[in-house]
Parts: C-alpha cells; structure tokens; sequence
C-alpha cells in the first residue's frame, strides 16, 4: 500500500538526516479511531504527527488546488486526503471526515486555526468529532519549520495530551463551543511548556498575492 510504503521510506531518511524524534505521552493515544487536533506550524505538520503514530493511519483535508492534475489527484488520494474549498468549505468538508472516522480504521488530523497564519480556533474539529462520536486529541510540534531545517539537526519533538471527549448529548451553544476551544488551547500551551518552557512560535507573515506569484 502507499501510504505504507511512503512511511517505510520517509522516517528512515528523517532519522539519517535529522536523528529520532522527541515523542512524549503517546501511551494518552485511544483505541480505535480518533482526531488529533494541533496547532498548524509547519507544512510538515501532517507528516510528521503521522509518522509519529504509525501503524495508525490517517486521512487529511487538504485544499482542493492540490488535486489538479490526475497523477496529483490519485497519489494525494491513495495517501487518505481529501479535496476541501477552504474560501467556501462545503457540506463535504464536514461530512466526509465523519464518513471516514465511522467506516473506516483510520483517523484524521486537523488544524484547528486552519492555517499558518492564524492562532485563532475554528469550530469544524468540534462538529465532527460530535458527529463522528470520536474524542479530540491536542498534540504540538516544536522542531524545525523549514526542510532545511531538516538537515541542520534541530531536533523534531512531538507531544499528545489527554483526549477530549464531547458527549454527543451536548448542544454546540457557543458558550459550550467557547468551552471546548479554551480546553483545546489550553492543553496546546501546557504541552508546548512541558517539550520546552521557553518556546515560542513565531507566525509567519502572510504571503501578498504578488508575494505568493513572484518566481
């Protein structure tokens, strides 16, 4: 399979380049199918919570530019992803992860402030573990940012906290949405504080639409 293969390949070379990953608290990881939710830092976010977790697999929303192209659709397609509009999210982008968490053996992995350019959590993790009747699961990464960083040394470290269990008798009120977010952002700086106290993220600054075109 090439989700298996890709690991098989991907982590022996992360280790010859870049040495073992820091993994802390894995043994807080559930049965059965979950969603890791993290703070979005890297474009190497997926990747890495992923192989940090291997032999649990994982399916991920990815934008649907990404998917243009036949060869591009069905590699990112064989890997678990799937397309989402993230100017319009629709329908879909709800529904398909709750499909997958409930018929399948794999989990997924969602960044709740959506991008690198954002701190501020979004609902869409909460609707779906409601749904999807699965528990949320905070993790961070600390390490390099960039694939050069790779190559540098700086040391990868990965930390997961206790699962958040929604009880899917409660309503998604904003006061109880408001909640769960504190209870998500909560758990992103005590895990942040234990893998290094003086750690911080710098947010990158937003690329321009010239900025984003310029070759």
């Amino acid at each position: 399979m090439l989700y298996d293969f890709l690991v098989h390949l991907v982590n022996p070379l992360l280790t010859l380049f870049n040495g073992r990953p820091q993994i802390e608290h894995k043994d807080r990881l559930p049965e059965g199918n979950y969603i890791i939710v993290a703070p979005h830092r890297t474009w190497m976010d997926p990747v890495l919570l992923a192989l940090a977790v291997y032999p649990k697999k994982f399916t991920f929303m990815a934008k649907e530019e990404l998917f243009k192209g036949r060869f591009a659709n069905w590699f990112l397609r064989k890997l678990g992803a799937f397309p989402v509009n993230r100017k319009n999210p629709g329908p879909s982008a709800i529904k398909t992860p709750v499909r997958l968490l409930k018929n399948s053996d794999r989990s997924t992995i969602i960044f709740p402030t959506g991008s690198r350019y954002s701190s501020k959590i979004k609902g869409g993790a909460l609707i779906i573990a409601k749904m999807a009747n699965v528990p949320l699961v905070p993790a961070v990464y600390q390490g390099p940012l960039k694939l050069s960083g790779i190559f540098k040394r700086q040391k990868r470290k990965i930390s997961f906290g206790e699962p958040i269990y929604i009880d899917r008798k409660m309503r998604l009120t904003d006061e109880n949405q408001q909640e769960l977010e504190r209870q998500m952002q909560t758990a992103f700086d005590q895990l942040d504080n234990e893998l290094d106290p003086n750690y911080h993220y710098y947010m990158p600054e937003k690329p321009t639409f010239n900025q984003a075109h310029h070759f």
